[in-house]
């Protein structure tokens, strides 16, 4: 008994000593740490919205009259609004029969709603028209709102207070006014957005 009483004094010494005495400096070798694996991110997918024309004072080139050269074609932009200071979504599109030379011969409008939160769309799909605004009349693409199924013609005007002329009248749904007009001017082979009503 005396033997194994000895013997545990002297482990709870020893173990006593190896925490309270300095341990010896590690070795270089037994010091390196491997490092982490490397994990391959890839990175993030450019924004389209990126690579759209960004049309302001300084700069309101939105695209060369070749890139519209077809009765209905379209191109998005943004339009930097100096009322509110914000760059605004926007989209032009060629009218039918009308001059590629003229600003008549183009529509440009603000896919921001007039009123509300929504983003405007530029529907070419006649089917889609029928089948998500419900509207059994379309001839030709229509500018819609999603949100109240509220129906534009870009073929159409409408008359505003004031006695106001401007495109893009509604054929269908309940929104108060058409979208907000962004002016068009020609400048030899470019297209050029000027200013939003």
């Amino acid at each position: 008994m005396p033997l194994i009483l000895g013997m545990v004094v002297l482990g709870l010494l020893l173990l006593f000593a190896l925490r309270w005495f300095p341990h010896p400096a590690k070795t270089a070798e037994s010091a390196r740490v491997e490092p982490a694996p490397q994990i391959d991110v890839p990175s993030p997918p450019p924004d389209p919205n990126s690579l759209l024309p960004h049309a302001d004072a300084n700069n309101p080139v939105i695209a060369q009259i070749a890139d519209l050269a077809k009765p209905w074609s379209s191109l998005d932009f943004f339009f930097h609004n100096t009322v509110s200071g914000e760059s605004v979504p926007a989209t032009v599109l060629r009218l039918p029969g009308t001059s590629a030379t003229s600003p008549s011969g183009y529509w440009a409008f603000s896919r921001k709603a007039a009123y509300g939160d929504c983003q405007l769309e530029y529907v070419t799909d006649l089917d889609r028209l029928l089948r998500e605004y419900d509207y059994r009349h379309a001839t030709h693409p229509l500018v819609g709102n999603p949100c109240s199924r509220t129906l534009y013609d870009p073929l159409k005007t409408a008359n505003l207070p004031g006695n106001v002329w401007i495109r893009g009248a509604i054929v269908q749904g309940g929104d108060i006014r058409p979208p907000l007009g962004i002016e068009i001017k020609i400048q030899g082979k470019q297209i050029l957005a000027v200013r939003t009503e």
